[in-house]
């Protein structure tokens, strides 16, 4: 098989393991879906490329407000590679300890809040101490690893837990160990990841499913839409809308920090 064809078949063999978690999905849809409807949020995190599924989330064309994007440019823009904002402070930034907590220490959390943390390997300290910190203050987690990556993996937290020890779900991107899923003759190490493919696949299952709960609910999102879609007046005003609401919905998290 060439490596085209061979990539694909992988992809297709990812939507197969995507489809079989439909009731966690539907799970998670659920949870994210309670949180938006009592007026608060379902924060999403991730570090280094897992920031992609952020991105994914909210904002971009069909999604909708309700998700609070928590992306740290130190963990995240390493598109220099090297020198000044690189790769390699990056990749040292999400193994310290306490960054979590500074992170986090911007936002008034609530019962009614809920998570998505991405984390491929889910053995990174950063996004497992976000987990870990938004479980004790009550906060259901959504976990999205890879699932055979990780139960192979070390993690980097002294204590050796990984992401998925603080999780309410877990979902699996279908990749596996290592991402890279083709192997060239005569190239010793696989090229081309899959949990980005299975990651977003993901996602938007899960935001196709949160729409359907808030429409049934009397609450139909405002969808960031294409004006080639619903017209370039009304793009403007979903687009303007939905910012406005994303910024109400912010500030809840805002007002009372410090309070406690």
């Amino acid at each position: 098989m060439d490596p085209i064809q061979d990539y694909l078949a992988r992809c297709r063999s990812i939507t197969d393991t995507v489809e079989s978690q439909k009731t966690e999905i539907q799970t998670a849809a659920r949870w994210f879906a309670d949180s938006i409807l009592a007026g608060r949020m379902v924060h999403v995190f991730g570090s280094g490329h897992s920031r992609i599924m952020v991105e994914e989330m909210w904002p971009r064309y069909g999604s909708f407000p309700g998700f609070n994007p928590i992306v740290e440019l130190s963990l995240t823009f390493h598109n220099l590679v090297v020198g000044a904002n690189g790769q390699r402070q990056a990749m040292f930034l999400e193994n310290v300890p306490g960054l979590a907590d500074r992170i986090l220490r911007n936002f008034d959390l609530s019962e009614q809040d809920s998570a998505l943390v991405i984390s491929s390997s889910g053995c990174n300290v950063v996004p497992i101490e976000m987990a870990e910190l938004f479980q004790k203050s009550g906060v259901k987690v959504v976990a999205l690893i890879t699932r055979a990556h990780s139960e192979q993996s070390t993690s980097k937290r002294a204590d050796g837990q990984k992401l998925s020890d603080f999780a309410d779900l877990i979902l699996d991107t279908g990749a596996p160990v290592g991402d890279a899923m083709v192997k060239i003759p005569d190239l010793d190490t696989p090229v081309a990841p899959g949990s980005t493919i299975g990651g977003a696949m993901l996602v938007n299952c899960i935001k196709a499913e949160v729409a359907r709960l808030l429409t049934e609910a009397g609450q139909p999102p405002k969808v960031l839409s294409a004006g080639v879609v619903v017209g370039a007046q009304k793009a403007v005003e979903l687009f303007e809308s939905a910012y406005d609401e994303h910024a109400h919905r912010l500030a809840k998290l805002y007002e009372n920090v410090g309070n406690k």
